[in-house]
């Protein structure tokens, strides 16, 4: 009978090599002449990218459960690997600022859940360090506000951007709802080399503030440049 460890052991393989044969299938696309057909193209990688975030997700769980400490994955350091991925903290006016250190990703079909789950994880470590999220009862604006270069962004349309992960997380923990009528929804671009996205939750009484500020100050910038 096997070990919870060698069940662990044996899921982490069937993930990864169901993720690699996905990958596999890109091989099998191309038309005579070598070139893969646009559609099958979009909907392979697609659906490589939902086996590898769905692997990923689950392995980040069987390495929390197994890590004893003593290695470099349970040894390392909090802040570095916040710093990976993103940071959370407070601006003026107690608006809550959240930093990834990636784009929003393609979603036209679901919703990302490694994007939602990194987001969730981020205001758990912030807690955890003492931080107090605030929570926006009389209704919020969500700022999703992206610098990106156009060599490096090939999703220009931005109902095509996995925006929704983000208010699903934030709702029940800084906003009662995230309907039409308690979450305004405003998605912000510039071109920059950064690739970066500053998520940015405020009260919605605020927005005509932080919209002044973004799109006429250039010295708005400094306020991200802090964190």
């Amino acid at each position: 009978m096997m070990n919870d460890f060698a069940k662990d052991m044996a899921r982490i393989w069937e993930l990864t090599g169901d993720a690699f044969t996905k990958a596999g299938n890109l091989a099998a696309i191309a038309g005579s002449d070598g070139v893969p057909y646009p559609q099958k193209l979009q909907q392979t990688l697609e659906q490589i990218l939902e086996s590898f975030e769905q692997a990923i997700l689950e392995l980040r769980i069987l390495a929390e459960r197994n890590s004893p400490g003593i290695g470099g994955y349970g040894n390392r350091p909090m802040l570095p690997v916040r710093e990976v991925t993103g940071s959370v903290n407070i601006l003026e006016y107690s608006w809550l600022h959240i930093t990834l250190q990636t784009l929003l990703p393609h979603c036209r079909f679901q919703t990302p859940v490694w994007l939602s789950d990194t987001i969730r994880r981020l205001l758990d470590d912030y807690e955890v360090s003492g931080g107090k999220i605030p929570f926006f009862s009389e209704g919020a604006a969500l700022i999703l506000d992206e610098y990106s270069d156009v060599e490096g962004r090939h999703i220009f349309d931005q109902d095509n951007k996995g925006w929704k992960a983000v208010s699903n997380v934030l709702k029940g923990r800084a906003i009662p709802d995230d309907d039409q009528y308690d979450l305004f929804v405003f998605m912000l671009s510039s071109r920059s080399g950064e690739n970066v996205t500053h998520i940015t939750l405020m009260d919605k009484k605020d927005t005509v503030d932080f919209l002044s500020q973004r799109c006429g100050y250039s010295a708005f910038q400094d306020v991200y440049s802090r964190f």
